[in-house]
């Protein structure tokens, strides 16, 4: 949704945009936000974690960027961040760990982006009544961009909402329909038009649980998840939270591996099987356990004893969210 103090414009979103892909804007003028939101991965890097400007490794996978202005929230763990306008300041002026590093150097970030003639004609165009490299017309221009990143051109949307049957394969449809049938549930929690249960629009009814634990980590047989990645607990030290992240969206999902909060399942093979088994078994190591016996999973996370060929349908659904024209849109690119 669109805050009252930002309202969308055409000369934000070409100010948002600009600044999206210029590395000046980080604090060693080195990394620019596409550096971990690429257009032809939807928005994410193909990377298990990010790295800061500075070199500080992330600890979580970089979010597919798709459909943002529908989120209830915006981040894997935190469910307070619910406007872009909020959730940006992470990434531009967080310290711990530092990402674009703007904290402590806004006057010589100013400085810099101000020496470019084209960010110059942009931002006056975009803020005509301030100077548009101070903090706040920076965070409400790349707010604006990325709220203006839509997808809705995959097969699937074709096939369900343009009577376009052509991109979906006899496989992609019987993936459909597992993946809507009971015996899956897949969408009780990738529910909605953007495939997430975090979805929200002006005819959503109250508030859906946004947070589950899918039984990725079972360190100690009590639910234990990685100290660095506690999800929900980390923000409400609730020991019922452990594990609890929010569910992302699938959208152009086959585009954003590595999956999970922590990038640690490579394929979209390897999400159907843990999915499919009621919860990953890691069998040695530090990260030893058996999520699929966690007393902090989801209900909703069961044995689903899908066939090899089921598998292979509901890849192929997955497959069918794939978004083209979205990927490669020359309004969202550099």
């Amino acid at each position: 949704m669109v805050p009252a103090e930002n309202p969308a414009t055409p000369e934000k979103f070409a100010f948002g945009r600009a600044l999206f892909y210029e590395p000046g804007l980080s604090g060693n003028g080195e990394q620019s936000c596409a550096d971990c939101h690429d257009p032809a991965l939807a928005f994410t890097d193909g990377l298990v974690a990010p790295t800061g400007s500075t070199g500080d490794p992330i600890p979580r996978n970089s979010m597919a960027l798709v459909n943002v202005a529908w989120l209830r929230t915006l981040t894997w763990p935190n469910p307070m961040l619910t406007t872009l306008e909020d959730q940006l300041l992470i990434p531009m002026f967080n310290d711990a760990p530092t990402e674009l590093g703007m904290s402590g150097h806004m006057v010589e970030i100013s400085a810099r982006l101000s020496e470019d003639a084209q960010l110059v004609a942009l931002g006056e165009a975009a803020f005509p009544k301030e100077d548009p490299f101070t903090e706040v017309p920076l965070v409400y221009a790349l707010a604006t961009f990325v709220r203006g990143l839509i997808s809705s051109g995959s097969a699937y949307d074709r096939f369900e909402y343009g009577g376009d049957p052509s991109g979906m394969s006899d496989d992609a449809r019987r993936g459909m329909a597992l993946f809507f049938s009971e015996q899956t549930e897949c969408y009780h929690c990738h529910s909605g038009l953007n495939f997430t249960a975090s979805f929200v629009s002006t005819t959503s009814a109250g508030e859906q649980e946004s947070f589950f634990n899918t039984g990725l980590y079972n360190l100690d047989g009590q639910g234990a998840y990685p100290a660095s990645n506690q999800g929900l607990y980390e923000i409400t030290g609730d020991p019922a939270d452990m594990g609890r992240f929010r569910v992302p969206t699938l959208r152009n999902v086959a585009l954003t591996g590595p999956y999970m909060h922590d990038g640690s399942i490579d394929t979209l093979e390897g999400v159907i099987e843990h999915y499919n088994r009621g919860g990953r078994l890691i069998a040695e190591g530090e990260q030893a356990g058996d999520g699929a016996t966690s007393p902090l999973k989801s209900d909703l996370v069961f044995a689903l004893n899908l066939t090899d060929e089921e598998k292979v349908q509901l890849l192929a659904f997955l497959g069918a969210l794939t978004d083209t024209t979205f990927t490669e849109d020359p309004d969202y690119g550099p």
